[in-house]
């Protein structure tokens, strides 16, 4: 499997090489829900959400089936992906958010220079400097609330696979290394620096660049973000991992794991959009002990991976895709 993830965290992003389908732009500054959401875990669950707004328009139209499918996705903590520039102001509105509700704010942060090399996902802040000032923007809009890290999907994996240029190599590791420090100077912020996922590599190629991105600093590590692998093979390539990285911990998203990998497509393609997928464990720090420290919903179910076998760009709700995710789960 090629080793790269796509991400829609801007508009302009569409699709990238094929580890997964990454997340959504930046939603607004997230409005007061009108009833409080289910309890789910430590996690906040967003009111405002495509999915959210998707439930709210079947509920009204009176389609009580697709109502209660959509509900398995809206009634979930997902993770904010945040991008662009400026991103101090819809950072704290969300926080605030969650820790008005008395819970943690899950952001996945896509903006390395250089991002996507150069692909359909390609972008991020324009150069290194520009990187660390945004990283300090997140991290003031972060404040003291409790909030949990994605670092950069794909970041060190494209180093891994040589789809970075080498001449990039050094300071995109200096960036990784002092992000993951900035964010660790807020009290209650825990980072998980992203590591790629099962159906990639094996955990031996990635010990030495996770060190040189800062995992030392770090809580852990992310692994599956936005891929299909199982939760077995995810926790396994994980622990592997850990074991390798001084057993640092690591979260797992399950947001689209509950089939597994499509394997029946052309495997440069089966990344994107593929059918028959479903939803995985729902988020939840219960997850039997060990190592992983979560399951959680990186990326947001429904949400195109992008312009592939029928569905909108990247990031775009993409409603029959969601419906499929949910009826084929559990």
């Amino acid at each position: 499997m090629r080793s790269c993830a796509v991400a829609a965290a801007a508009a302009l992003l569409a699709s990238g090489c094929g580890g997964a389908g990454k997340g959504p732009a930046p939603s607004p500054t997230p409005s007061e829900p009108s009833r409080p959401p289910p309890a789910t875990g430590r996690f906040w669950v967003d009111p405002d959400t495509s999915a959210a707004r998707q439930l709210a328009a079947y509920t009204k139209a009176g389609d009580g089936a697709k109502a209660a499918l959509i509900r398995k996705i809206a009634e979930q903590p997902v993770g904010e992906w945040i991008a662009g520039s400026d991103p101090e102001a819809v950072v704290r509105g969300y926080t605030e958010a969650a820790a008005k509700a008395g819970r943690t704010a899950l952001l996945v942060l896509y903006n390395i220079p250089h991002r996507d090399c150069g692909q359909f996902s390609k972008g991020g802040a324009p150069d290194d400097d520009a990187y660390r000032g945004w990283v300090d923007q997140v991290a003031r809009g972060i404040g003291d609330r409790p909030t949990t890290v994605v670092l950069e999907p794909d970041a060190v994996l494209h180093l891994v696979d040589g789809c970075t240029p080498r001449a990039f190599h050094a300071a995109r590791y200096a960036l990784l290394k002092s992000a993951v420090e900035r964010l660790k100077r807020q009290p209650t912020t825990k980072v998980y620096v992203d590591a790629g996922n099962a159906g990639w590599r094996s955990p031996d190629s990635l010990d030495e660049a996770l060190r040189r991105a800062g995992i030392e600093s770090a809580d852990g590590f992310a692994v599956n973000v936005s891929n299909f692998q199982t939760t077995r093979a995810s926790r396994e390539f994980g622990e592997r991992l850990s074991v390798k990285v001084g057993g640092k911990h690591f979260v797992i998203d399950t947001s689209r794991n509950g089939n597994g990998p499509y394997t029946q497509g052309d495997p440069a393609e089966n990344w994107c959009n593929p059918p028959g997928r479903a939803l995985g464990e729902r988020p939840t720090t219960d997850t039997g002990g060990g190592p992983v420290d979560a399951y959680v919903w990186v990326k947001r179910p429904g949400e195109s991976d992008g312009p592939c076998r029928g569905g909108p760009q990247a990031g775009a709700w993409w409603p029959e895709y969601a419906l499929g995710l949910a009826g084929n789960s559990r």
